[in-house]
């Protein structure tokens, strides 16, 4: 079955809202690098935060007082995504409703926090109030304990491409009659203890900005945040096909990886490519793939504007996509040519540890 998009969320390095963000990408706006060091050693990362005041709409709830910032991004994200959809939930709504929360790498500070504790002073001193947030599914936990849901709860974990796992993972829940919507949330947080493992696999550059499809590929910075979509059997967005994928045993296998699947998703000339290009690797692979199926298409890459947010960057494409289709915008230098009269949209998402997935995506008339 095909699903659509009834609403979405973000909270992003650039803010929060959907259309105060698309508003910051389309005049060009960069977030600030925020220098993130450790007592473990004297090296220093820059990495794009999210601001206190991008969570503001933050509700006074008993289960975010200690939660992790990426079950926080998480919770803000989902209650827009609600909201923008008309979306007030209640007992009756909640049990049809489903949520699914894709993740990353998890709540890493109060991971680090947690075991550094039992390394300085032993297991006995460590705090028991730190391990819940450690766990991949406490994100989902808050937000499915704060929005009323007691059904169809799931956590997915994966890297870049888990986005669109979780969409099709929704896609595969809407069989069933008795669920009317179903809540998919992407949320990151950043730390030191991750950017300092993204550098020791050389993916990281030591500074911004962002240079998608340079030559060389001068690598990337790591943001944080999430995106949400409610998606339903109603809404003017229609997602068309979503492709899982398949994962690359080598990065010299990943070009093919993509290029199956824009095949498959039936990329043309007339689409306009949503790209995970940060940077990395991915790059070369998404620009290969384009050339071979699709040479003339334009192909945008918004982590230029928005980081590297790694659990939450397919579904901030995502966002992207339904946004141009909206707003026939484009945030991309006037220099480029681009006329943005798309009616179709290929998201295209490479990881940076070995899953591609896709998914195509048009406005209904």
């Amino acid at each position: 079955m095909s699903l659509r998009i009834s609403g979405m969320g973000w909270v992003t390095p650039l803010g929060s809202g959907v259309t105060a963000v698309w508003e910051r990408m389309l005049a060009q706006e960069q977030p600030t690098a925020e220098s993130i060091t450790s007592s473990i050693n004297q090296r220093s990362y820059r990495a794009f935060r999210v601001r206190a005041a991008a969570l503001a709409a933050a509700p006074a709830h008993p289960r975010l007082r200690r939660s992790s910032a990426i079950s926080r991004f998480a919770v803000v994200a989902g209650l827009a995504a609600l909201d923008d959809a008309g979306v007030q939930l209640d007992a009756e709504s909640a049990s049809r409703t489903a949520v699914i929360f894709a993740v990353s790498n998890g709540g890493v500070v109060y991971t680090k926090r947690f075991y550094h504790e039992v390394v300085e002073s032993g297991a006995q001193a460590a705090s028991p109030l730190l391990f819940p947030e450690t766990v991949f599914n406490a994100p989902a936990s808050h937000l499915a304990a704060i929005l009323g849901i007691t059904g169809t709860t799931y956590t997915l974990v994966g890297d870049g491409a888990v986005g669109l796992l979780a969409i099709k993972m929704a896609e595969d829940l809407m069989l069933n009659p008795e669920l009317d919507r179903c809540l998919v949330v992407g949320s990151e947080e950043t730390d030191w203890l991750l950017c300092d493992a993204y550098a020791r696999w050389r993916l990281l550059r030591e500074a911004p900005p962002i240079e998608p499809f340079s030559h060389p590929a001068r690598g990337t910075i790591l943001s944080e945040g999430a995106g949400a979509l409610l998606l339903s059997r109603n809404g003017a967005e229609v997602i068309q096909t979503v492709d899982a994928g398949c994962n690359f045993e080598s990065r010299r296998d990943a070009a093919e990886c993509v290029n199956q699947i824009l095949a498959h998703l039936g990329a043309s000339n007339d689409d306009l490519i949503i790209a995970s290009a940060n940077g990395t690797f991915i790059d070369a692979a998404e620009e290969m793939a384009v050339r071979q199926q699709c040479p003339a298409a334009p192909v945008y890459a918004p982590k230029a504007c928005l980081g590297e947010s790694v659990g939450a960057r397919a579904l901030w494409q995502v966002i992207c996509a339904v946004q141009v289709l909206r707003t026939r915008q484009l945030p991309a230098p006037s220099e480029s040519g681009l006329a943005p009269s798309f009616d179709r949209a290929i998201v295209s998402t490479c990881g940076m540890n070995q899953q591609v997935a896709g998914l195509a995506i048009t406005r209904s008339h």
